[in-house]
């Protein structure tokens, strides 16, 4: 088992990792609390609100998500900043809270969609965007190298820690407003999979205050359930509901409800390429999509790209991580982007993937121009796409695997003649080997995807 903290905990969201082994430990915890506590202090020397800086702490439902949130604020209270805890609340709502409460900065415990052994820790920024780089390295610095000890404050200048009771009502009223005013959800049965996470109060509610008729499921969390067999990782469960209780829509949440993936009146699954075809051509219609430009990742499908650029709009490609996705959108001014796996930002109401607010973005396109889902989906052609995970007992280069590149090449040069393309890339946040292949022919993308995923396994398979 691993006992040392490695040199570098920041991954591509934050820190994450098994609960209780480094580098996600009440140690480790402890440091980051204090080092982010003393950055975010001196960030800017005025807190945004009265009296001392101040910096919410929310998490999914872990069950070690209690000992993580008592030992980094132990860590942020040290150095004299005062702690607002908010309980279980959506990713989302931890960013909205942070800017709603004025604090100078939003901490939200949580591994998102990984199982609940799993835990980590993101952080955002005063104005509820994710930290950058430069901050990062700021605060990882102080967790491994400069010694903060001397930086302490004592007597009345050490921190406070309150409770803040209202958090989940000011998150429900602000996914509200995303939805039009005077619009209801009246007449709409919804299936609602909150995957055992942080939603499970939130979106029920918001959906019934709207006036729709909700089936709830994976809404009674223990700590341990947490994505088990349900939610955005298991949506086949919700499009059987969907169909079980003739409902009009599904929506499956993963842990932290930063991402969704939906179901169509007929049990289709409906991802994240689907709805951002609908979304995206939506806002070209109305003339909202910012400089009619649509924000992907290179694993978005070929079809949403023709479908896109057919209406006279753009599509920018990104590295994956919602968190390319939001700086590109950021560096030059667009409001629409997303992943296939559901992590939506609609720059206009968030300002981080919320997947309630995207729920609720869909649900009004199908009132609008009164359609089911299924004949929304029908907008855009999805090109074959197959995506295979190996398990990896260590992220060796591909390049310095036998024949894997080779093996790519031959695999890029059959079906890029109709179009297509390959991708092979390591997890951030898995130990695992992600291949993309696209292309017009199934049989072709099979046969090219077992060689690579086989030569991969036989060298570095788990």
């Amino acid at each position: 088992m691993q006992t040392t903290v490695p040199t570098k905990i920041f991954g591509t969201d934050g820190v994450r990792g098994t609960a209780n082994v480094e580098p996600v430990t009440a140690e480790t915890a402890l440091k980051l609390g204090r080092a982010a506590g003393h950055v975010f202090k001196n960030l800017e020397t005025q807190s945004r609100g009265r009296g001392k800086h101040k910096i919410v702490v929310g998490k999914d439902t872990r069950l070690s998500g209690y000992m993580l949130e008592n030992a980094i604020s132990a860590g942020i209270l040290s150095m004299g900043v005062d702690v607002l805890f908010i309980g279980p609340l959506p990713t989302p709502g931890v960013a909205y809270v942070t800017r709603s409460l004025r604090a100078d900065a939003g901490i939200v415990i949580t591994a998102s969609h990984n199982p609940y052994d799993d835990n980590g820790i993101k952080f955002f920024r005063a104005d509820g965007y994710k930290l950058d780089d430069k901050v990062e390295n700021q605060i990882e610095s102080l967790v491994f190298g400069a010694d903060v000890a001397s930086l302490r404050p004592t007597a009345s200048h050490i921190g406070k820690a309150v409770r803040i009771d209202d958090a989940l009502g000011r998150y429900i009223e602000y996914a509200k407003a995303s939805f039009p005013r005077g619009m209801t959800l009246e007449g709409m049965k919804i299936v609602v999979d909150c995957a055992h996470g942080a939603a499970y109060k939130s979106t029920p509610c918001v959906l019934r205050e709207l006036g729709a008729e909700v089936v709830v499921y994976g809404n009674q969390p223990d700590g341990t359930n947490i994505n088990k067999e349900c939610g955005s990782m298991h949506p086949e469960q919700m499009c059987q509901r969907v169909r079980e209780n003739q409902a009009q829509l599904g929506i499956a949440h993963d842990g932290d409800a930063d991402r969704v993936l939906l179901c169509d009146e007929t049990g289709a699954l409906i991802d994240g390429d689907d709805i951002m075809a609908i979304a995206g051509l939506d806002m070209l219609e109305q003339g909202l999509l910012a400089q009619k430009t649509l924000v992907a990742t290179v694993m978005s499908n070929a079809g949403l790209l023709a479908a896109i650029q057919g209406r006279g709009g753009k599509v920018i490609q990104t590295p994956v991580g919602d968190k390319n996705v939001i700086d590109e959108m950021l560096r030059h001014g667009y409001n629409f982007g997303g992943e296939q796996s559901g992590h939506m930002i609609f720059g206009d109401h968030s300002t981080t993937g919320d997947g309630l607010v995207c729920a609720l973005q869909i649900l009004r396109i199908m009132k609008a121009k009164d359609q089911p889902l299924s004949k929304l989906a029908k907008c855009w052609t999805r090109y074959p796409q197959l995506v295979t995970n190996v398990k990896v007992r260590e992220k060796k280069p591909f390049e310095q695997l036998d024949g894997v590149l080779q093996l790519v090449a031959l695999a890029e040069a059959e079906v890029k003649l109709s179009g297509g393309r390959v991708l092979l890339r390591y997890s951030g946040t898995e130990p695992k080997a992600r291949l993309l292949i696209e292309g017009k022919d199934g049989a072709v993308l099979e046969r090219h995807s077992l060689k690579i995923c086989e030569a991969i396994k036989k060298q570095v398979g788990a």
